[in-house]
């Protein structure tokens, strides 16, 4: 869950990311050990992580610790494309294409964006197809054939194709009108994008990849519904997503804003996991909703706008004064520019990476406690743990968790399961 306002400026750096769902939940095997009995919280917590395979642990370590190498990978690609559509004038040459199409500016941005947007697609495909499809396989995450695969990136294209010549239409004509104040009114826009997007994009845009259907079988969608009216989610229906097409990994959550409530679980999650799992995680995700942390999110989310957008406001005009004339551009206003607050951008909220997993794995954290809370299921909040821990790292150092951590460990979640449960709370078959 990398910074989301990065979507407005770095978004086209980023486009690239059939079994049908089934409504009976497929218990998982216990391991033979389970600790169920054991009361000290640490020796449990060392029991339970003692459970997972070590030929298992080592791929999981192996393919999350992959990741943080990605991180620097997507950093670095998306600095050498802003600097070569700027050093190549190739950003320059779009904009004046797209002035010799029309006389009217909005549209001349529009149209740039369109442009930009295919090259950048093109140009981060390699990494895209070997981060997603390549290295999902490798690690036996997917379930997609390349055909599939390509046809979502293509579709991904497409719905950025008619969002961000929009976007670019808007925040264009604010730089133009607003060339000493642009970074307000910046930060503006993408404070009401994001919030657009959060209302907008599990309705909308989420549909357009999967298939959301009702579940209908009783012994799973009642508890979830039971959990949900019990803690004041205002929503009359359980929907399964076809998930399973894609990925081996269980998923769940509850989003929506002002009357777009949805609770939602992927197939993998009920055909995986036991009824008591899935009311685990069903419970840490109605967390987030009742602790209001797509609000509080979208807050921290303006100040690290507000931040970007001063700081390019600080860098922009500097570099434009100095290498404006070799690279073809005049200025804010001028849509060739954009490479650079690409560039700008990336680098912040490259370096923002402990920041930004710090905060999230913070409410993450806070979902976990409410999850147990409401569900009173430590047990199977382990277990939960221990089939995320497949491609999470289980029991990284301290350091490993502060920067590439956006969700608490394996082994945090599960010696907060086991403090929970020594704490002699009722729980399991106590309702």
């Amino acid at each position: 869950m990398i910074l989301r306002f990065v979507v407005l400026v770095v978004a086209l750096a980023t486009f690239s990311s059939s079994l049908p769902a089934q409504e009976t939940a497929t218990p998982s095997p216990i391991p033979a050990a389970t600790p169920a009995g054991i009361t000290d919280p640490e020796t449990a917590t060392r029991a339970w992580l003692d459970t997972m395979p070590p030929n298992e642990k080592a791929r999981s370590d192996a393919y999350f610790e992959g990741t943080y190498w990605l991180i620097l990978w997507n950093f670095l690609l998306t600095v050498a494309t802003a600097l070569f559509l700027l050093t190549t004038k190739l950003s320059a040459r779009i904009r004046d294409l797209a002035a010799a199409l029309t006389s009217f500016r909005p549209v001349q941005a529009g149209i740039y964006a369109i442009g930009l947007a295919i090259i950048t697609w093109a140009l981060n495909l390699p990494l895209n197809c070997y981060e997603s499809f390549v290295r999902e396989h490798q690690y036996g995450m997917s379930n997609q054939t390349f055909s599939a695969w390509f046809g979502e990136s293509l579709k991904a294209l497409a719905i950025a194709l008619v969002i961000l010549p929009i976007v670019f239409a808007i925040l264009y004509s604010i730089f133009r009108a607003a060339e000493r104040t642009w970074w307000i009114w910046g930060t503006i826009v993408g404070i009401i994008l994001t919030t657009f997007g959060n209302m907008v994009a599990p309705v909308f845009i989420e549909p357009l990849f999967n298939k959301y259907t009702p579940l209908t079988d009783p012994k799973v969608r009642d508890p979830i519904l039971a959990l949900a009216r019990a803690n004041e989610i205002p929503v009359q229906q359980v929907f399964v997503v076809d998930q399973s097409r894609q990925t081996k990994r269980v998923s769940a959550n509850v989003s929506g804003l002002a009357g777009t409530t949805r609770i939602a679980l992927n197939d993998n999650l009920l055909n995986q996991c036991t009824l008591p799992e899935i009311r685990e995680v069903m419970a840490h995700e109605m967390g987030h909703y009742v602790l209001n942390h797509g609000a509080k999110m979208t807050m921290s989310l303006a100040i690290f706008i507000f931040v970007g957008f001063g700081l390019a406001a600080a860098i922009f005009n500097r570099v434009i004064k100095k290498r404006g004339p070799s690279w073809g551009v005049n200025g804010i206003a001028d849509p060739a520019g954009f490479p650079l607050l690409m560039l700008i951008f990336a680098t912040y909220a490259f370096l923002l990476t402990p920041i930004a997993n710090t905060m999230i794995r913070t409410i993450e954290r806070e979902a976990d406690i409410f999850g147990l809370n409401a569900a009173r299921e430590p047990d199977a909040a382990a277990m939960a743990a221990l089939k995320l821990g497949k491609y999470r790292k289980m029991e990284p150092t301290p350091l490993e968790e502060f920067v590439f951590f956006d969700h608490p460990s394996g082994r945090s979640r599960i010696r907060m399961a086991m403090d929970w449960k020594a704490a002699q709370l009722p729980c399991g078959g106590v309702r």
